[in-house]
């Protein structure tokens, strides 16, 4: 999410999730942090999607409520999607959504007049934004690449940032994930001669996972189905809900009787049937996964299946993604993948096209995003050695929250605005923070001890325990020395504290000093530090 800000104006660029990563047990999405817009939610005048993928949309409907329910801009399969999540959260009534041409110049208001501009990406109907400000001229480029034979036949408009270039922009916001590539990214159209060499080989069903929002990578499994003559299921939740958004906007293509539902494949002999499901990045509750476990309904993995993982695992899925692999492989199938099969691509621009476009607009300043931190670093490096033109402090690196300001002959990065994680765990969004997330590793890394006690409330001396339960710790049968050394620990320091008359306890206090001497005892004893929740009842 980009926020975009002039006098009193605010429009705002994407809405995106991000995913969680290995350590944030139990969370299912990442939001952004929209602190900094809460008390300027009269100020946001609009929203700018650039295409349908997860982590530029996926935030739209948890946040949109927060944001005041700016009006929504966006291509017509951009806005499909973005309609489906709103719907889902009954949100769709309270919301503007306004379809823009991805040739045509609008306002927002006065202070940001849009040009939208298509872009090629591995989603269709995707664009970047040249924002027109009294500051002056701001491309905001995402996820994009130089494909000149995309599958939907709509290259990247680059007679569109050559124009940019003529018009000397103040800034270009840019994907960097993939400068440490070299050359350019492959075109998406190469995808297709790859199937069809799978597809005209393959002896039994065909099992193709992908991103549920690949609409170009679906249309490319259908038309190899067609013509080698097998009928494409479509398989998981959000695969089907966006390959039928997408159907009903145009963007899919399929000839009448291709597409069978999964009931109908009984129907079909192994070698005329196709499937397309969910699950290449190991997801635990996507299709192939389920089909890698022996717990999808409908699809049973047997000899003969050919299954092809057309996607490059996200950072921190190599476990997951490999495990469902080994899984396919143990059940008879012929598993497909990883960067020499060639039957995935990147959507994102390599070093020649980063250069390409640097090249053609020539902007004042750059702000390379969508990468870590070495992305950002070899960024610079790349438009520093591009003959001189760009100084090291015309390559700003920001990161979250950074708050940048422009105006002609001048850019700098000039404080910070309060950002974290906001978490979504099931339904509910912000209830579990950063505590809770650590308690979660903690249980996870150490496990738990609770000691139960009971004490009397007027002179806190012991009356019944201490009993001690363990999960995750030890295994309680095998280590009865150590569960009855913990509790001699807690008698000692329990009967230290009370050796004087006492009228009244203080719960509190039993309740910490409990906690020390049992970490403290457990520390020296194993080298482990679990969490330690001390019950104390009082009698």
């Amino acid at each position: 999410m980009w926020v975009l800000e002039y006098d009193d104006e605010i429009i705002i660029l994407d809405c995106g999730v991000m995913f969680p990563e290995a350590d944030m047990l139990g969370v299912d999405l990442v939001l952004p942090d929209i602190t900094y817009l809460r008390e300027k939610t009269d100020n946001i005048k609009g929203i700018l999607l650039t295409h349908g993928h997860e982590d530029h949309i996926g935030a739209v409907p948890h946040l949109i409520a927060d944001l005041g329910f700016p009006p929504i801009y966006g291509t017509r399969l951009t806005l499909g999607m973005a309609k489906g999540k709103l719907k889902e959260h009954r949100l769709l009534d309270k919301t503007t959504l306004i379809t823009i041409d991805d040739s045509k110049k609008f306002s927002v208001t006065e202070n940001f007049v849009v040009e939208p501009f298509h872009i090629a990406h591995s989603i269709p109907d995707a664009v970047g934004y040249g924002v027109t400000t009294p500051a002056g001229l701001v491309i905001y480029l995402t996820d994009w690449k130089l494909d000149h034979t995309p599958v939907d036949g709509k290259p990247t408009d680059i007679a569109k940032i050559a124009e940019f270039g003529q018009r000397n922009p103040l800034a270009l916001i840019t994907d960097c994930v993939r400068v440490e590539s070299q050359g350019y990214t492959p075109s998406e159209s190469t995808i297709g001669e790859a199937f069809d060499n799978i597809f005209a080989v393959a002896p039994g069903r065909i099992i193709v996972a992908t991103f549920a929002s690949n609409i170009s990578r679906v249309q490319q499994v259908i038309d190899s189905a067609e013509a080698y003559g097998r009928k494409v299921v479509l398989t998981g939740r959000s695969m089907e809900n966006n390959s039928k958004i997408a159907i009903e906007l145009g963007f899919l293509r399929a000839e009448e009787g291709t597409l069978i539902r999964p009931h109908e494949m009984a129907a079909y002999s192994d070698d005329q049937v196709a499937i397309v499901c969910t699950g290449s990045q190991g997801e635990p509750m996507s299709a192939l996964n389920r089909m890698a476990n022996r717990d999808y309904p409908n699809v049973k993995i047997k000899d003969g299946d050919t299954v092809v993982v057309s996607a490059t695992p996200i950072p921190g899925n190599e476990v997951s993604v490999s495990r469902v692999i080994n899984n396919l492989f143990r059940l008879g199938a012929d598993v497909i993948y990883g960067s020499g099969a060639g039957v995935h691509v990147s959507g994102h621009a390599a070093q020649e096209e980063l250069k390409m476009v640097l090249a053609l607009l020539r902007p004042e300043f750059v702000v390379p995003f969508h990468g870590d931190y070495r992305h950002l670093m070899l960024y610079r490096r790349l438009a520093m050695g591009m003959g001189g033109f760009f100084k090291s402090e015309n390559v700003m690196l920001a990161e979250g929250g950074s708050i940048m300001e422009f105006s002609r002959n001048y850019g700098k990065i000039v404080g910070k605005a309060p950002v974290g994680y906001i978490y979504v765990d099931g339904t509910t969004v912000g209830d579990v923070g950063n505590v809770v997330v650590r308690d979660r590793q903690m249980l996870a890394k150490d496990g738990m001890l609770m000691v139960v006690v009971s004490i009397e409330s007027t002179t806190g001396k012991l009356v019944a325990g201490p009993d001690v339960v363990s999960r995750g710790f030890v295994y309680m049968r095998q280590s009865q020395d150590l569960i009855e050394a913990t509790k001699v620990a807690v008698r000692d320091a329990l009967s230290l504290t009370n050796g004087a008359e006492t009228t009244q306890i203080d719960n509190s206090f039993v309740n910490r000093k409990i906690k020390d001497v049992v970490s403290e005892f457990l520390y020296r004893e194993t080298k482990r530090r679990p969490m330690v929740l001390p019950v104390v009842m009082e009698v």
